[in-house]
């Protein structure tokens, strides 16, 4: 990420800024890794310690479903009826110890605020459109953004009033970043990255409530929900600057890189995390060499799991995929396209799909509830 301000700050880190009245603004230093990582310093009406009262909800974590033979997975997430707030909307779907992965049907605004203090998350709008309002400022959100939303952020999400919102969400823990290998040592994206800052959007207004009553922040971490009512309204920030913000990056600004032949999957990659990726595979030119095959190779990952969101598009390696459809290609045995699907895309000159791709390093287990809108014949679709 690289540096930003918004609204008034002092001239000097860790001095005294006042208010009309001659009252401090209350200083806070939120940052990663101790005080070796990105960080930004907020400067709030009210100290951000001030809670009123404090209960323990419950737990969060999923359950998983008992271990069974290994095999390719296919979810439709399209028959989950289940809406909400951005949070009790959550369906959980998929995990491990380094992320869980889910969708959402977001149908109201949420009432509460929220933050994650376990790691960053990551939203993909599948549709829909509204704003996330965080203690950094407001994003708008539409079709194709990722929001990336950095640890112990206070925020809540707004869908436009009368339609729903689909998201794909990662909740990691870990911080979630640009690829390190399109980065210099300054941290500045590189001229062969396929996207670079000019295509990231951070907050676009800081609204500062100056506002005492009730208000309630959900805190999720340690497995746990815990609700903290503080006596202040939680977007109190007069103003900010430094290196750590929730920000927004559409997927239609990745620019795809093609060669003559097929180019391996990490060429698609757009963020990582502790132990897993995420790529968007985006509509593109195929190979150009005059014997290419535009279809992937068989493969096997030996030491990853493959998970693929499928948002629109002709799939073109794949039959029975939907709109909305979640494969799961573990490590340990090959996946690859269906029958046909290789010779058919011979002479193709491009691909219109659009898809977000997340593998993990450690393997990912299927959510007990997951099983409900599982197709149970995948692993068998490539019977000839």
């Amino acid at each position: 990420m690289y540096y930003r301000q918004m609204g008034k700050i002092p001239h000097k880190r860790h001095t005294t800024f006042r208010k009309p009245d001659g009252t401090l603004f209350r200083e806070q230093v939120m940052g990663t890794k101790g005080f070796s990582g990105t960080q930004s310093i907020l400067y709030h009406h009210y100290m951000p310690t001030e809670v009123a009262r404090t209960e323990l909800i419950g737990k969060y974590l999923p359950e998983y479903e008992d271990q069974e033979s290994l095999k390719h997975r296919h979810l439709l997430t399209d028959r989950i009826e289940k809406k909400g707030d951005a949070l009790k909307a959550r369906e959980y779907l998929l995990g491990n110890d380094d992320l869980l992965i889910g969708t959402a049907n977001i149908s109201e605004p949420m009432k509460s605020f929220y933050r994650n203090g376990d790691g960053d998350e990551m939203i993909y709008i599948h549709y829909g459109s509204g704003k996330v309002e965080t203690m950094f400022g407001t994003l708008t959100y539409g079709p194709g953004d990722y929001v990336i939303i950095p640890i112990g952020t206070i925020y809540r999400v707004i869908p436009d009033e009368h339609k729903t919102t689909k998201v794909l969400f990662v909740e990691s823990f870990s911080q979630i970043t640009t690829p390190r290998r399109y980065r210099n040592e300054y941290g500045q994206l590189l001229e062969h990255s396929p996207f670079c800052e000019r295509d990231i959007r951070g907050p676009e207004t800081l609204e500062t409530y100056d506002q005492k009553g009730e208000f309630e922040v959900i805190t999720k971490t340690r497995g746990y929900l815990h609700s903290h009512i503080l006596n202040h309204h939680p977007l109190d920030v007069e103003g900010w600057d430094g290196y750590l913000y929730p920000w927004a990056f559409n997927i239609e600004d990745f620019e795809p890189i093609t060669g003559r032949v097929h180019q391996p999957p990490p060429v698609h990659q757009t963020f990582e995390g502790h132990n897993f990726v995420v790529c968007s595979f985006v509509p593109r030119l195929y190979d150009y060499h005059p014997e290419a095959i535009p279809a992937p190779y068989y493969h096997s990952n030996v030491n990853s799991d493959e998970l693929l969101y499928y948002v629109e598009g002709n799939f073109m390696s794949r039959k029975g995929i939907k709109e909305g459809s979640i494969t799961l290609h573990p490590s340990g045995i090959p996946h690859g396209p269906h029958p046909g699907k290789t010779e058919a895309s011979i002479g193709k000159k491009e691909t219109l799909e659009l898809a977000v791709m997340i593998d993990t390093f450690k393997p990912l287990k299927l959510v007990k509830q997951a099983k409900a809108i599982e197709d149970e014949k995948y692993m068998y679709t490539w019977v000839e």
